[in-house]
């Protein structure tokens, strides 16, 4: 073999031929950057789904506020349900006893006869009576409160003038301006105590009226009271039974309306939980969508410069 002749490779020894180097270190390299291009004109579609598997995820993941509210939700719509039976119940059972009450009423007003309606004026005088002596415990209560009210301002202006006297070389304006709002505390007090005795003077002149009153028509009708006696006590019996259910009844649409109180502010906070969720998966998709706008401009630089080397290996392998 010579020195300058290059070396041929023995048939059947495995090494191939310097043409099929070039060949196969061409196609070799083609195939990479075709896989390159694959890759990359992909991108938008690995995006995508990435975006809609975190998406997915996203709207998988629950809330725990919509936990918490669905859960205030179903408790408020289990209570609602159950107290408007109840009221459904007290209701019924507050008209078949007022129908039951004027039942009985009749049949017993059928057997005494006139002297419930000679008698009725009495003992609506003794209701008359009842509700002015309430009044005038009340207008007694207001009035010892105004005089409380009105005895406390005293002793506050009481301190703030022994403080102006024990301080009034240093002329501290603390205690002149506590003594200005004790003073009109105190003639605010003295007010009320003064319209609050007059109130309870006057109830109280009416309830001893009222009370004269029930003694005379006592006097005056004393055969006839007793006479329907019966009828009245009955009367009164079932007004006490109907005033009974009746404050249920109230009671339990209070709370009914409370708990349909408490239903809706859950519904609107669940609302408000869904907009603010929706708005952030908008700000989510916006920006994903910005990332795919900003890599779609940036991948035809890349596609061009890689486009062409396949060419260049193309006219290599020839």
């Amino acid at each position: 073999m010579e020195p300058g002749r290059q070396r041929e490779n023995p048939p059947g020894s495995g090494e191939p031929e310097s043409g099929e180097w070039r060949e196969e270190s061409a196609a070799v390299e083609t195939g990479a950057r075709d896989d390159t291009l694959k890759n990359r004109s992909g991108d938008g579609g690995n995006e995508e789904t990435t975006s809609k598997t975190e998406n997915t995820q996203y709207e998988e993941e629950l809330d725990p506020r919509i936990q918490e509210e669905l859960e205030h939700l179903n408790q408020a719509s289990d209570e609602i349900n159950r107290v408007e039976l109840q009221l459904d119940e007290a209701r019924s059972s507050y008209r078949r006893i007022l129908t039951d009450s004027a039942r009985k009423l009749n049949a017993q007003g059928s057997q005494l006869g006139a002297c419930i309606e000679k008698a009725r004026p009495y003992y609506e005088a003794r209701r008359l009576a009842k509700e002015a002596q309430q009044e005038t415990q009340k207008a007694a209560l207001r009035y010892e409160r105004a005089v409380s009210m009105h005895t406390a301002a005293r002793e506050m202006v009481y301190v703030a003038e022994q403080g102006l006297l024990a301080d009034r070389n240093t002329l501290d304006p603390t205690w002149q301006e506590m003594l200005n709002h004790a003073t009109a505390k105190v003639n605010e007090a003295e007010e009320e105590r003064l319209r609050s005795e007059r109130e309870h003077q006057r109830v109280t002149q009416l309830c001893q009226e009222a009370e004269a009153h029930v003694q005379t028509l006592q006097k005056a009708l004393k055969r006839v009271i007793i006479k329907s006696k019966p009828y009245f006590e009955l009367k009164a019996q079932f007004n006490h039974i109907l005033e009974e259910h009746k404050s249920k009844v109230v009671q339990l649409e209070e709370r009914v309306a409370k708990v349909k109180t408490r239903y809706s502010v859950a519904l609107r906070n669940l609302e408000q939980i869904s907009e603010h969720i929706h708005a952030q998966r908008g700000r989510i998709r916006a920006a994903k969508e910005r990332n795919r706008a900003r890599g779609g401009r940036s991948s035809p630089v890349g596609a061009e410069s890689e486009g062409d080397s396949p060419r260049g290996s193309g006219v290599t392998g020839g």
